[in-house]
């Protein structure tokens, strides 16, 4: 019976997936954030680069989201959504709450012929634009241009670069000129580094991979989510088999905590006449339940961690097990 039911791309298989766009990104100058959504249309895994900007993880989001449940590149789908009928692509928003910002730029994730995911990024230097300074090599596949964006996506899938922002060659022509860079000398889908100086996305991590190892201990699949100070994700993870609502709980405790700087749960109990109208302070949902903790460093809030998928009581003793 379990082989009936299709399964999305393993937590460790997208991970990697995410580490290999990193590397890239890094390597190219790019700040953003990476997001692989499965073809349930769950999350399963993020990570934003440091100083990657407000909402980036979002627009990553829902551009891996179209991905991997229309199981076309994104820019397919904006395509189709520019020449349709206008009431169906609003009808198509309507129901599609996710497909928010249907940018180019996202890739289905394949495995032996079945989408099992999608991959996107975004964030505030990942775009087509060839940045200034960047080696013309390392945005070069063989030897035609190759823009970033694109790039660490075909770099993070291992497939052959097809640029999905339009014409290249324009760009490269406003950035390099008449510059030409040998199909041999093309450096764009070679190994990149791992990507150093990224403190605060390993911090992120590190706190994700401690409430999942823990949470596997117990038996327990779970998603976590571990935000900046402003509410803006940094890590994102969805357990193998975790419930498809987990990442949404997470982030929205991990959310609430950090902009207020109490636990989850305690926010309700200082404002309980209240919650509807802070709700409304912040454009992101957020979750006044337990499963949430603010990070505090040196008494100063730096960011908050949620989990969901568990209980609320359990969700909160895995985050305070983490912090400690």
């Amino acid at each position: 019976m379990a082989d009936r039911h299709p399964r999305d791309l393993p937590l460790a298989d997208a991970q990697a997936l995410v580490r290999r766009a990193i590397d890239k990104g890094a390597q190219l100058g790019l700040r953003g954030g990476i997001a692989v959504v499965g073809a349930s249309g769950a999350l399963i895994t993020a990570s934003r680069l440091d100083a990657g900007g407000q909402g980036g993880m979002g627009r990553a989001r829902s551009k891996a989201w179209i991905s991997g449940t229309q199981q076309i590149p994104s820019t397919e789908h904006l395509h189709r959504m520019t020449t349709i009928a206008p009431p169906v692509a609003a009808g198509f928003a309507t129901v599609s709450p996710q497909a928010v910002f249907p940018g180019a730029g996202g890739m289905p994730v394949v495995v032996d012929g079945v989408v099992v995911a999608g991959i996107a990024a975004s964030g505030s230097t990942v775009s087509p634009f060839f940045p200034v300074g960047v080696d013309p090599k390392i945005v070069s596949a063989d030897g035609k241009p190759a823009n970033p964006e694109d790039l660490l996506i075909a770099y993070a899938l291992g497939i052959p670069y097809v640029g999905q922002h339009g014409d290249d060659a324009a760009r490269w022509a406003q950035r390099f000129g008449e510059l030409t860079v040998a199909p041999e000398d093309s450096l764009g889908m070679a190994e990149a580094p791992p990507a150093a100086d990224q403190p605060e996305l390993e911090w992120a991590r590190s706190l994700s991979q401690r409430v999942l190892a823990a949470a596997a201990s117990a038996g327990k699949a779970v998603s976590v989510a571990v935000v900046d100070r402003g509410g803006d994700p940094v890590q994102q993870d969805r357990a193998d088999d975790g419930v498809a609502a987990g990442p949404s709980v997470a982030l929205a405790t991990a959310t609430a905590a950090a902009l207020f700087g109490w636990p989850s749960h305690e926010i309700a109990t200082r404002y309980p006449d209240s919650l509807t109208q802070l709700a409304a302070l912040h454009p992101d949902p957020m979750l006044f339940a337990p499963g949430g903790a603010p990070v505090l460093v040196d008494g100063r809030v730096v960011g908050g961690v949620g989990v969901g998928g568990v209980p609320p009581q359990q969700a909160a003793e895995l985050v305070a097990a983490a912090l400690s």
